[in-house]
């Protein structure tokens, strides 16, 4: 029996319109990082490769020194307006779903609807839910507009992970680093940096819009202590991290085909890139065709809330009108959502 409440939505008249990602331009190899920590792998006897081994992440971007993520996201969100042909003074609603902060207040939305020249009309706050975010900008942004509130919203994100990569790898380096320092901030390391951007406008007058029509959420937030991130510090049990967020996965779907969602045969899977046994577990945990699930994280990391935004806007010049396409994601807390697209 599913459960009562608002764990399964549908939206009537919403579509995604617009779309654009922006590849940070300084690669960082796994390799590169490896051998930063040489000394510390030696000494507790760690075997080389191991960061790229075990997660399949070869690589991740930086943002070249000196650029501000803020600046970024306002870049990709003014990227997909231009794509979307709507104009700045049109749009009733920013949100920014960047994890990235560069203080507490005012909110990071304030600059990025600054930067790019929004309206005083266009409200704009920010939705920060780990890496669920962006998925949970695009719903309110879709319940917005079928209330009749906007007609046009724009949903940011922008990573920088530089800080929080730096400071981890100096701890792993330091002579008292153990392997249990390795194991609980390893995930750290799989990060990376880019943006993206996604115009949400009002599907009935939008023809050539991709129609979101809705999917699951679920919360599993006994387990909120398995990832925590602070602003140069990320410490993570990954294997309880990965059992239970896959039990709320597999959960949220089976109660979704409960409300008659039928995912079994989709033509595209953007599963949120952490890491590839995560990949492989949604694949299997769901029974997955492994070639209709992209992968980005081999070279652009786990980018947070921009990670499914990024791989979507890549993959959309491969999807033809028709499509149904699945974003599916799980973020620290623990959240899950699923949201499918009509392309």
């Amino acid at each position: 029996m599913s459960q009562p409440g608002n764990s399964t939505f549908r939206y009537r008249d919403s579509a995604i319109v617009g779309l654009s990602h922006i590849e940070a331009p300084r690669v960082v190899t796994s390799a590169e990082f490896e051998d930063r920590l040489a000394e510390s792998r030696s000494r507790l006897r760690l075997p080389r490769n191991l960061l790229e081994r075990v997660s399949g992440v070869r690589e991740r971007r930086w943002w070249d020194e000196g650029t501000d993520f803020e600046d970024m996201a306002a870049e990709a969100g003014s990227k997909a307006l231009a794509e979307a042909g709507v104009d700045p003074d049109d749009v009733g609603l920013l949100i920014n779903t960047s994890v990235c902060r560069n203080q507490l207040e005012p909110s990071v939305a304030v600059r990025i609807h600054d930067r790019m020249g929004l309206s005083t009309r266009a409200l704009n706050f920010d939705i920060t839910n780990a890496c669920l975010g962006f998925i949970n900008g695009v719903q309110m942004a879709s319940a917005m507009i079928d209330a009749g509130q906007i007609d046009n919203a724009v949903i940011v994100n922008a990573e920088d992970v530089r800080r929080t990569q730096e400071d981890t790898i100096a701890r792993l380096s330091h002579d008292g680093a153990t392997r249990q320092d390795f194991t609980d901030q390893f995930a750290s390391l799989t990060l990376g940096d880019g943006a993206a951007a996604a115009v949400v406008g009002r599907a009935s007058d939008r023809p050539d819009g991709h129609r979101v029509l809705g999917g699951v959420a679920r919360a599993g937030t006994e387990h909120h202590r398995l990832c925590v991130g602070s602003f140069g510090k990320m410490t993570t049990d990954t294997k309880n991290l990965l059992t239970k967020g896959l039990k709320l996965v597999v959960d949220a779907w089976r109660e979704a085909e409960e409300d008659s969602w039928d995912w079994s045969s989709l033509d595209r899977y953007v599963t949120h890139q952490i890491s590839t046994p995560y990949t492989k577990a949604i694949i299997e945990a769901v029974d997955l065709d492994p070639d209709l699930v992209p992968i980005t994280f081999d070279r652009w990391g786990n980018v947070g809330p921009a990670a499914i935004a990024m791989t979507l806007s890549e993959q959309a010049d491969t999807l033809s009108p028709g499509d149904r396409v699945m974003c599916l994601g799980v973020g620290s807390g623990l959240n899950t959502a699923m949201l499918e697209l009509a392309w």
